[in-house]
């Protein structure tokens, strides 16, 4: 017999817990799943409730058989910024090359002139709907880096318009300072002055706010050195902040294993990873994140290695790479269907991949699964069998999407 009500009791479930309780997706069929102040309290086969279901909680519902997952993680996006880059899109699709547009003012100095230009209410409403299509969609976690703005002001303004996205819609939020992004005008042709701002001016003036949960960089040929980004990791370093890294996208410059190195939450994008750089990644514990909207916004052709992920047990994890510029993706579960038709995951990969690896990858141990004292985290599914949100391409298949204990989306 409980001796605290529960606030809600759904019945006539089927689980997707993604345990590894050793079923797929760590399934549990006539399940239950009961929870309290926002904090998961039962989720198990119905035959084995303490108690009548009436004695149990203030509300009990049916839902007739339909599958449950965890709440969706998107571990990885750009989702605040100004303007939009629609025009280049077709310009590139008319044959300008990446670097002809570049050139005459756009690519991301195009949406770095918009977001600077922008207040912070401009850039909430901007980005509200954004967020909302992903929350739709079934996401109830949602990593956020800047990095549009490339100074202090606007990479604290980004940062500050994050954090009110999660309070405003009542979603988890994961706040990334990115300001190793890109080199901004103003420091054109001096990239070591520009990381001494960063390590100097605006990662210590980040910090004191507390405005970021982690720090990321671009390490790539177009962007950072990888001498440059250890700079920055240093200082994250010193300053106790984690940290993730843009890595080995484009080509191998050993991002994978300076990120492993310095105990990175994650490595992401991967393309071009080494062998030695996915061994590294596995003996530190850092998740691959892969990001199949960029790679299919841009072409690519150099596949991740996924077979070295699976034999070293590196996780693997999914995010949309929500973006302007190069993925300008609104569903995860997209991105998920993605995952399984260029980079050959299962359904059951992408759907960990978008829970608990997801989860993983920013540090959240209290969700990505349904377990006993886990956050409420959860989507309600319109669906046959887990492996229909990878499935199907489009559509509208959440039925209810309810963070910590409350319906964000649904009924």
């Amino acid at each position: 017999m409980t001796t605290t009500r529960w606030d809600a009791l759904l019945t006539d479930c089927r689980l997707a817990t993604m345990r590894a309780n050793g079923a797929r997706y760590g399934a549990i069929e006539a399940a239950a799943l009961g929870w309290k102040d926002g904090v998961i309290t039962f989720a198990g086969p119905m035959d084995t409730l303490p108690d009548r279901a009436d004695a149990l909680a203030d509300r009990v519902e049916s839902v007739g058989g339909a599958w449950i997952t965890p709440g969706l993680v998107d571990c990885h996006t750009h989702l605040v910024f100004g303007g939009d880059r629609a025009d280049e899109f077709e310009r590139r699709l008319g044959g300008a090359s990446y670097e002809d547009i570049a050139r005459s003012g756009g690519g991301i100095m195009s949406t770095v002139r918009a977001t600077r230009a922008a207040d912070e209410d401009a850039l909430l409403v901007a980005s509200l709907p954004r967020a909302r299509a992903l929350v739709a969609d079934g996401v109830t976690t949602l990593e956020i880096k800047s990095g549009y703005a490339l100074d202090l002001d606007g990479e604290q303004k980004m940062l500050r318009v994050a954090r009110r996205i999660g309070a405003t819609l009542g979603i988890g939020v994961s706040t990334t300072l990115l300001a190793a992004h890109a080199l901004p005008p103003e420091f054109k042709d001096r990239p070591d002055a520009y990381i001494d701002a960063i390590c100097e001016e605006i990662l210590p003036a980040v910090a004191r706010e507390g405005l970021a949960d982690a720090v990321d960089a671009f390490c790539e040929r177009i962007a950072f050195t990888p001498a440059q980004t250890r700079r920055v990791f240093e200082k994250a370093r010193a300053l106790g902040i984690p940290v993730k890294l843009h890595a080995d996208q484009l080509s191998d410059l050993g991002g994978a294993a300076l990120a492993a190195e310095f105990g990175a939450r994650s490595a992401e994008h991967l393309e071009h990873a080494s062998d030695d750089g996915v061994r590294a990644m596995a003996a530190h514990g850092t998740v691959a994140v892969l990001l199949p909207g960029a790679y299919y916004a841009l072409r690519e052709t150099k596949l991740p290695p996924i077979d070295a992920f699976r034999a070293n047990g590196v996780p693997i994890a999914i995010a949309s790479d929500c973006n302007p510029g190069t993925s300008p993706l609104l569903s995860l579960r997209l991105a998920m269907g993605m995952s399984c038709t260029l980079f050959g995951l299962t359904p059951e990969e992408a759907l960990r991949g978008t829970t608990v690896n997801a989860a993983r990858a920013l540090g959240l141990a209290d969700r990505g699964v349904l377990e006993v004292g886990k956050r409420a985290d959860f989507v309600v599914w319109t669906i046959e069998r887990p492996a229909d949100l990878c499935y199907w391409i489009a559509g509208a298949l959440a039925r209810r999407v309810v963070a910590g204990g409350r319906t964000l989306a649904g009924a």
